[in-house]
């Protein structure tokens, strides 16, 4: 039946379809502001390396100083242990606990539908339950920590030079509180710095002459090492906090601590003692090429955006050079986890233009330039559409929903999908309005077309979605992961169906229906305005360092130029030579195909191959041919050599050892 008998008959619409056609310029505003809204949407919204996971997992650690590992296993660890193992009300999957020279840590794994305050709380108050078995004398108590992925470092500044730990340490306490002025970061932790220490050596034999006991020393210590609030003071009109300091800054104010006064003779620390101002005994030494290294752990607030918060940081780190810390001082920046999340930020977008260009550039082989560029549109459109909507996943995740890894596979996954909507939906649009011969105008077929393909397209992009609604519901922490990557198909699956069905057909209606005319010369090109401003402007973006948007508009000037000079002709020449030989034999084999059993021969060889492929993977899997692996192994960036010596063995011998090993492996990666 011809499309003009269709119109004829009760023809069936899509009604979002015919007022989207009856009500044009509505939807153009819509595009714009969709556009605008979706594109700020998407360069603002936070970029993480890691979607921000939270795991039920309790840190628990206690210091006990001057006891043995196995002392801090019976005395800390093992009651301890006794309470987490009677908590009740919250599932406990396993919980490893390690006992080491002063340590103990415990580590309780909850189950995953266990909410982290929940856990956190319960194991508090096994805490407390064991306080009553544990010694009096902690030098620490128990504390209990949730573990949480947004508290790992995004990056690492290492401070190295020719000068000694406690100038290094000066200089990292300085730049740590410039660094701590950024609203983006949390804290900041220092590592690998001297603690500075104060040591009280006493005389024994001075100490029992004056009648003193250690216990004395230690409370006349702790009595004068304080500050004292005396209140508020009335001056004039003002009121003024009184305090009086009284903290310890030098030795010099510990050798003056009054320990006993009897009869008038007032005994100080440094008539029975020796006091140092020096640093706690080192257990690590760290070193980056070849010199000491303080390290500053930098720790973002959840939710921040990485990139923007390492570039913070790092124009923070170069305007402290020369004023924070010398010239001579070299400050080395590792650990930067934003290059990554930089990287995949940057080949989403180069993905989105190139499926943009290579979509184009396919179609317009099936279907015209006009059609396919259409087309191609759903490209950048499905995806700030799916953006704009993108909070409403937070209701779906549970959690704020950023630019993470995860999040942008789900999103290049589903580029090469979007654009099937609109293809049928213009297809149809393009064959109805062509078979008309011009009876049926390009309303009445764009109504037509998406009234009779709405439902299998829906059809279509449901059982595409279907396989992947089950990941919605995978348990674990790696549910926690894969729940972005069925969200982010659902959502630009989804925007592409409204793009397809209200977007596109309104282009169609505005330019599928310009008569072709007189055909210009091809040198026309460089006759029009438009080409030379968009060159010029292209040049002017690039020169000002907007690469991204210059190199943009002069790849699709250059683009034009292709098109008209070289793939004009071959377009032309594929649809009216090739595509009709290509649906010729098309239509051959299929006629054999549904010839006589033919079909049930077929229909049953494919379900044979399927049961025969199927069977040759299961053997290949359970001989071990082929592994199974969550994510593809890659090649590492970097390389971790590993030393291990007897136990109890100086640091220091270790350290000789140690250096010994970094010169050989300096010596291979030809570093002097």
């Amino acid at each position: 039946m011809s499309a003009l008998d269709k119109i004829k008959e009760n023809i069936k619409e899509f009604k979002p379809t015919s007022w989207a056609v009856a009500n044009k310029t509505t939807i153009y505003l819509l595009m714009l502001i969709i556009t605008l809204w979706g594109g700020s949407k998407f360069f603002t919204l936070p970029k993480e390396q890691f979607p921000d996971i939270v795991i039920p997992n309790i840190y628990v650690q206690t210091i006990y100083f001057g006891n043995s590992p196995k002392d801090i296993e019976n005395l800390v660890t093992r009651p301890i242990e006794k309470q987490i193992k009677g908590i009740t009300g919250a599932k406990i999957k396993k919980f490893t606990s390690t006992s080491q020279q002063d340590f103990s840590a415990i580590i309780v794994e909850f189950d995953t539908d266990v909410k982290t305050d929940i856990a956190l709380q319960k194991v508090k108050d096994a805490i407390d339950k064991a306080k009553q078995d544990l010694p009096k004398d902690l030098t620490e108590e128990p504390t209990a920590l949730e573990v949480n992925l947004s508290d790992q470092p995004i990056m690492y500044v290492n401070l190295s030079g020719d000068y000694d730990m406690m100038r290094l340490k000066k200089f990292a306490d300085d730049l740590q509180d410039k660094l701590e002025e950024l609203p983006q970061i949390n804290r900041i932790d220092i590592v690998g710095a001297p603690e500075r220490e104060f040591q009280i050596n006493v005389d024994n034999y001075r100490m029992q002459a004056a009648g003193v006991t250690f216990d004395d020393i230690n409370a006349a210590v702790a009595r004068e090492n304080m500050d004292i609030s005396g209140g508020l003071l009335e001056v004039g009109s003002m009121k003024r906090n009184l305090q009086l300091k009284g903290q310890f800054k030098t030795a010099y104010d510990i050798e003056k601590v009054i320990v006993r006064n009897s009869a008038g003779a007032p005994i100080y620390l440094k008539d029975i003692a020796i006091v140092k101002d020096t640093a706690k005994n080192v257990e690590s030494f760290a070193r980056l090429d070849g010199k000491n290294v303080v390290t500053l752990n930098i720790i973002k607030r959840s939710g921040e955006n990485l990139i923007e918060t390492s570039e913070a940081i790092q124009k923070a780190v170069a305007e402290a050079k020369g004023v924070l810390y010398p010239d001579d001082l070299k400050a080395v920046i590792t650990g930067d986890t934003s290059i990554q999340t930089k990287a995949s930020f940057n080949e989403l977008v180069n993905s989105i233009v190139i499926g943009f260009i290579l979509v184009l550039f396919v179609l317009m082989f099936f279907m015209g330039v006009t059609n396919a560029f259409f087309v191609a549109l759903s490209v950048p459109l499905s995806m700030f559409v799916a953006f704009v909507f993108l909070p409403a996943a937070d209701l779906i995740v549970g959690t704020h929903v950023t630019l993470n890894f995860i999040v942008l596979f789900g999103l290049l996954f589903g580029l090469g999908i979007i654009v099937d909507d609109a293809i049928v939906v213009i297809e149809n649009v393009h064959r109805i309005f062509v078979e008309g011969k011009g009876k049926v105008s390009i309303e009445r077929a764009t109504k037509m077309a998406a009234g009779e393909v709405f439902v299998p397209v829906l059809a279509g992009t449901v059982t595409t979605l279907a396989p992947f609604f089950p990941l919605l519901f995978w348990p674990g922490i790696i549910g926690s992961f894969m729940i972005y990557l069925p969200t982010m198909l659902i959502f630009t699956l989804a925007a592409s169906l409204v793009v397809a069905f209200i977007m596109n057909p309104i282009f169609a209606v505005d330019f599928m229906n310009h008569p072709e005319g007189k055909k210009e010369p091809k040198s026309a090109i460089f006759k029009k305005p438009y080409f030379w401003v968009a060159i010029g402007v292209g040049i002017v973006l690039d020169l000002m360092g907007y690469t991204f948007v210059g190199n943009l508009l002069i790849c699709f000037m250059l683009l034009v130029l292709l098109n008209i000079f070289v793939l004009e002709d071959a377009v032309h020449k594929f649809q009216n030579k090739v595509l009709p030989w290509i649906m010729g034999h098309y239509e051959d084999l299929l006629r054999w195909a549904l010839k006589g059993w033919r079909p049930v021969h077929l229909l049953l060889g494919t379900v044979g191959l399927l049961i025969f492929s199927i069977m040759i993977f299961g053997l290949s899997v359970s001989s071990g041919r082929v592994g199974i692996a969550f994510f593809p192994k890659g090649d590492p960036n970097q390389i971790y050599v590993y030393l291990k010596l007897p136990v109890g063995t100086d640091v220091k011998y270790t350290d000789s050892v140690t250096k010994t090993l970094e010169a050989k492996v300096n010596k291979v990666l030809g570093i002097d």
